[in-house]
């Protein structure tokens, strides 16, 4: 048996009304699932603004105008997440042509853009150099010779990054541990391929190599892991203008910090992290004698994660005596397939009667013809809970519309944003013609 607590409600941007209702962003949720229908992703605008300027403020204090934001769009995608962006004065990186296209329609400023990808192709880099992309992050020396061959034939010089693995475990879910050598991303460090391409780069004309980037993983809760990647960037920094000349003037250590996906994960003063990894970045910098470069950090998880929440309709409760119980939702592996992919742990909550008990242990099944369709396992939600009541999870707003799809032809769930608590469809709910419209 459980009875609501404050510590269940992991996000600061819940509360419970005087009729013990859930309330998002000061908007009772049962009023926006019955006004927009569910599935229904809700975001909180005003959290999103407030989550971007911790980073924002912590870099500035720290590094001033070279202290850059990036908001690591493929988190969450759409013309509104851009306007936001632009609004705010935050850069943005970008993971494929569909997003620059976004970002454009959005009329966010492509030279300030990062375009990153392990595997851009001709037709990537064409339509990014020809759109003004800032910055490229180069993956394979095969892409680096493509852009220097591409951007000659337009008559253009293009800014690169380099990506590099600095060869860290950053101890999180396999899947999204992207610093270790083994990465299919970047040049190691270790290996020497780092040196190697550093050195060829600089020979080529149609390129400006600005600098290097790094990405050590996802859900990192300390400053420990960006304290190693700050300690083997910066002597990679150093070897490199010791030997070749070459000044670096970016940065980039990538995103990461983590989010309170259940009342386990713990809270993170990101401030207070970017103020640490800051000051062991000045001492590196005044221990070699280099000059300070533009700082980078790719914020992407952390900035909508927690501003975003999705509210589904239940359908039935199905008891398999001696076993399990199954409460079924109008969603799931189409609109949140995280749990699929990585076992993700969620909370999850009723939108009303929240001090009541909550006494039944379930499973929260989605709607697919798929045994894997699962939301969450060992969820504590209330006995008396009937078909049309409305089921809550949290934390949903990073990685569940950007990697939502049509299996089984549904169609995709509107996103309502809700700012100083007045709600606006950002995204409409797909159609059955959306669904048949590319069909011929």
């Amino acid at each position: 048996m459980t009875i609501l607590k404050d510590k269940d409600l992991i996000c600061e941007n819940l509360t419970v009304d005087q009729n013990d209702c859930l309330q998002f962003a000061n908007v009772n949720v049962s009023d926006m699932a019955k006004k927009y229908g569910t599935p229904l992703y809700l975001f909180d605008e005003n959290r999103i603004r407030n989550n971007v300027n911790v980073y924002k403020k912590a870099l500035s204090k720290n590094f001033g105008d070279k202290g850059i934001t990036l908001y690591a769009s493929k988190a969450f995608s759409c013309k509104r997440i851009y306007e936001i962006m632009k609004e705010e004065g935050s850069f943005i990186d970008v993971v494929s042509c569909g997003e620059i296209a976004t970002a454009k329609k959005a009329g966010f400023n492509l030279e300030h853009a990062f375009f990153h990808s392990n595997n851009k192709t001709d037709e990537d880099i064409v339509y990014a150099i020809t759109n003004g992309v800032g910055v490229f992050v180069v993956d394979t020396k095969e892409e680096l010779i493509a852009v220097d061959e591409i951007a000659n034939k337009l008559g253009k010089i293009q800014n690169v990054l380099l990506r590099l693995t600095p060869g860290i475990d950053p101890h999180t879910y396999e899947a999204v541990a992207t610093g270790k050598i083994d990465s299919k991303f970047g040049f190691s460090i270790d290996t020497g391929a780092a040196e190697e391409i550093t050195a060829f780069a600089i020979t080529l004309k149609n390129v400006n190599l600005l600098g290097f980037h790094c990405h050590v993983g996802s859900q990192v809760f300390d400053s420990d892991v960006y304290m190693q990647t700050a300690d083997i960037m910066v002597g990679f920094m150093n070897l490199v203008k010791e030997k070749y000349g070459f000044t670096t003037k970016i940065l980039d250590l990538g995103g990461g910090y983590g989010v309170r996906y259940t009342k386990d994960d713990p809270t993170i003063d990101i401030a207070a992290n970017i103020d640490q990894v800051s000051d062991k970045l000045k001492t590196l910098f005044a221990k070699y004698d280099l000059e300070t470069p533009c700082v980078c950090l790719e914020p992407g998880r952390s900035i909508v994660a927690d501003a975003g929440l999705t509210v589904y309709s239940a359908g039935s409760v199905k008891e398999i005596k001696g076993y399990k119980t199954y409460l079924s939702v109008d969603g799931g592996m189409t609109d949140n397939p995280r749990y699929a992919l990585y076992g993700s742990k969620y909370t999850v909550l009723p939108a009303k009667n929240l001090s009541q008990n909550r006494d039944m242990l379930c499973t929260i099944a989605g709607r697919c013809c798929e045994s894997g369709d699962i939301i969450q396992e060992n969820v504590l939600m209330p006995k008396d809970i009937k078909r049309g009541d409305y089921v809550c999870v949290l934390t949903t707003g990073a990685y569940n519309y950007s990697m939502a799809s049509n299996y089984n032809r549904l169609p995709r769930p509107a996103v309502v944003m809700i700012k100083d608590k007045t709600p606006y469809i950002a995204i409409k709910r797909e159609t059955f013609d959306d669904i048949t419209r590319l069909d011929v």
